[in-house]
């Protein structure tokens, strides 16, 4: 069923007011990621999305047009923000291994800061077909290329196995940072950042040639 909403009235008179109107957004972005993560996007209405984030159900309308725009844009905002991190820590070392040890643990940090957002990301990608499926697609591709780069770094500075496809490998830690860290959130609270940062460690660990 899709969650699109009729777009409400006068949006064709907004007004640029860039600090005030950044400001609504991170609030309903935030209300947004924590409803949605819990229940799904199809268990949360924009009511609920307005009333968490202090604001009309207007306002809701007025920054994004509708539910599934401001679905598609939470996870453009979710993702750019761990490219960002991601980007961050790229070259932070020169041993191409601790650089990837070290992105898995910005990732890991990232899903502790907005395990909400985690959540939504493995309960709508996996909807086939969904109604983001060509946001998911586009998102995935971005979030590859940077651990591809990574991958291809450890490739240039150590003997690998070349049987292994560098496109299931990157994917395998993709998926691994994912279920790894909602696996610790939701069942095993006890085990540190870096024990898990260890486990998804150990794919590349298996790449590289001893």
């Amino acid at each position: 069923m899709s969650t699109t909403e009729p777009a409400g009235p006068g949006q064709a008179e907004k007004k640029l007011r860039p600090e005030r109107t950044n400001a609504t957004k991170q609030r309903l972005f935030e209300a947004s990621m924590e409803l949605i993560g819990e229940r799904g996007a199809a268990g949360v209405t924009v009511d609920e999305i307005a009333a968490a984030a202090g604001v009309s159900k207007g306002t809701v309308y007025y920054n994004f047009g509708s539910k599934s725009d401001l679905i598609a844009q939470l996870l453009r905002h979710g993702v750019d923000i761990m490219l960002g991190r991601l980007q961050d820590i790229q070259g932070q070392s020169s041993d191409p291994l601790e650089s990837m040890k070290n992105m898995v643990g910005q990732a890991m940090e990232f899903m502790d800061d907005y395990p909400s957002f985690a959540r939504l990301w493995v309960s709508e990608n996996w909807r086939t077909p969904g109604e983001w499926s060509a946001v998911f697609a586009e998102l995935r591709a971005e979030l590859l290329a940077v651990i591809g780069s990574a991958v291809k770094r450890v490739a240039d500075g150590y003997k690998v196995d070349e049987t292994i496809a560098r496109g299931s490998l990157e994917a395998a830690i993709f998926g691994a940072i994912f279920v790894v860290g909602l696996d610790r959130q939701t069942y095993n609270p006890e085990r540190t950042r870096e024990q898990s940062v260890a486990a998804v460690m150990t794919i590349m660990h298996g790449y590289v040639i001893k």
